[in-house]
Formats: C-alpha cells, sequence, structure tokens
C-alpha cells in the first residue's frame, strides 16, 4: 500500500505544478526574481515612480491599480498621472474628480483611449474616491503632430496660450539617446529626424507635468508606455534633466514564453514585470 501511495505521488506532484499558472513574475535590474513586497518597499522611498507598460495587458494595468493603491496606504500625498490624457484636457478631468459630471461626459469631451473605460477610468475614478489628484501629462497630439510633419521649430510660433501645454521652449533634444535611435530605425525614413523629436516633446512634456505636480513631501505614480522609460531614458532623462536629485524609479514590462526566467532583454529598467506572451489582452 505504501508504495502504491510513493508511486501516485511521484507521478500527480508534476501534474498539480504544471497546473499552477503563473500570471506574472518580477525581476530587478539585475535579473533576479523579487516579491511584490520588495518592489513595493523600494517606491515606497522614491520621489517618482514611472511605470511602464503594454497598453493592452490586463495584468499590468491589474498591478498599476494595486500598487496605487498601496501606496496610497503608505502616503497620504499621492499623485497619479498618466501619458493617457493630454494636458489640454486637465479642466475636464478635474471637473469629473469633482463629481460635476459621469464619466460618458468626461469620455465625451476629451481624447481618450479605446481601452479608457477598461484599463484607465478605474485609476482616475481611484484617484476621485480618494481626493487625488490626476494630473494629465501628454502633449496635445496636434502639436506633436506639427513637430513630426514640419519640425520642432514650429512650436515656437504657437500662441502663449498653446504653449501653455507643452514643456518650456526651447527643449533640448539629445538625438543620440537609444531608445530614439531605435525609433528612427523603426521609422525605416518615414518622418526623418523629425520622428524621434516628435517623441521627444512628448517625454519632455510628461517630465515638465510631472515635475510642476510633484508633492515634494509625497510621490507622483506616472502610467505610461513602457518606451517612455525604457533604458533609463525618455521621461526619465527629462526628469533628471530637471532636477539630477529626484529618487525616481522605474517600472517596466515583459512578455514571455517562459516567465520564470527573464530573458536577456535590452529592456532595462529597476524592476521588470514578466507576463506570459499568450495573456489576453484587453484590446
Amino acid at each position: 500500500m505504501m508504495i502504491k501511495k510513493v508511486f501516485f505521488l511521484f507521478f500527480m506532484i508534476p501534474l498539480l505544478c504544471l497546473a499552477q499558472k503563473e500570471t506574472h513574475k518580477i525581476y530587478n535590474s539585475q535579473a533576479k526574481q523579487v516579491k511584490y513586497s520588495k518592489l513595493l518597499k523600494k517606491v515606497s522611498n522614491a520621489d517618482i515612480i514611472l511605470f511602464g507598460e503594454f497598453h493592452d495587458n490586463p495584468i499590468i494595468h491589474w498591478l498599476q491599480l494595486e500598487l496605487s493603491r498601496d501606496l496610497l496606504a503608505l502616503d497620504t500625498n499621492l499623485v497619479l498621472g498618466a501619458e493617457m490624457m493630454e494636458s489640454d484636457d486637465q479642466l475636464i478631468l478635474d471637473e469629473y474628480l469633482a463629481g460635476y459630471y459621469n464619466s460618458k461626459k468626461l469620455i465625451s469631451e476629451s481624447k481618450t483611449w479605446t481601452n479608457f473605460e477598461t484599463d484607465y477610468l478605474p485609476l482616475i475614478d481611484f484617484a476621485k474616491e480618494n481626493k487625488l489628484k490626476f494630473i494629465a501629462t501628454n502633449i496635445p497630439r496636434r502639436y506633436a503632430s506639427m513637430v513630426y510633419n514640419f519640425g520642432i521649430d514650429t512650436l515656437e510660433s504657437l500662441s502663449e496660450q498653446a504653449k501653455f501645454f507643452i514643456a518650456p521652449l526651447p527643449i533640448k533634444i539629445d538625438t543620440s539617446l537609444t531608445s530614439y535611435n531605435e525609433m528612427l530605425a523603426m521609422g525605416m525614413g518615414h518622418g526623418g529626424d523629425n520622428l524621434p523629436k516628435s517623441q521627444a516633446i512628448k517625454d519632455a512634456t510628461m517630465a515638465h507635468f510631472i515635475y510642476k505636480n510633484l508633492k515634494f513631501e509625497g510621490k507622483f505614480i506616472h502610467y505610461h508606455g513602457a518606451f517612455h522609460s525604457k533604458n533609463y531614458e525618455g521621461i526619465y532623462w527629462y526628469l533628471k534633466d530637471l532636477n539630477p536629485e529626484l529618487e525616481i524609479i522605474t517600472i517596466g514590462c515583459e512578455e514571455q514564453e517562459n516567465i520564470f526566467e527573464l530573458n536577456e532583454a535590452h529592456y532595462k529598467a529597476d524592476f521588470i514585470i514578466v507576463t506570459p506572451i499568450n495573456m489576453t489582452k484587453t484590446h
């Protein structure tokens, strides 16, 4: 009888292990697997958390909300912000946070993304429920299009009212940064030098509004596409240019077939969240 039990366990334990599906794993900058509690402890000491995402990944969106909740429990001086809301929509966003109208009005009156209701509205409603500021940090897309089509110098022709919605001019751009060179290569010549510059104006503007709204006795958590803080560039680079003393933690993401070991990735961040490549997408 004992032999039968041992035989049964010998074959069943591997099957049970296979049945336990994992949604994600977290790695530090040395590619060492860490627990969520380690990430939370580290970000709780930061001034700014740059949380890079894949826009259609449900696990990343869930973790963004969970991390925001946990940070609020540790620090009531929390400010939230996102690439997915443009700076000229801040008035509408503030009115929604104040409770003047419902989410349908917010969506109809502002330039929200197709996955806004499932992926970003929960973050805004979290801010609303807890009376927190939520900052629309991105440059209005019409101005990024101007840079792409006509060059960055055309921004100087804008009115002072329009310039309020972008980073102060002139904007420093280091086109030698890896992320901008990658974008230039991916564009295969389309847009020429204006393509990375149209990306840089977004990064500079997001950094500007993050820094402008940072409470120095609290912290700012910002949600954006992973590319915008990849390899400590983009938004991170502009924030450090504004204030080298800032304590900034970057969170990135990867999708892999095997999440139990971090691939030799080109993505550098303080923490990288790895999810299965076949994870259901939100849009």
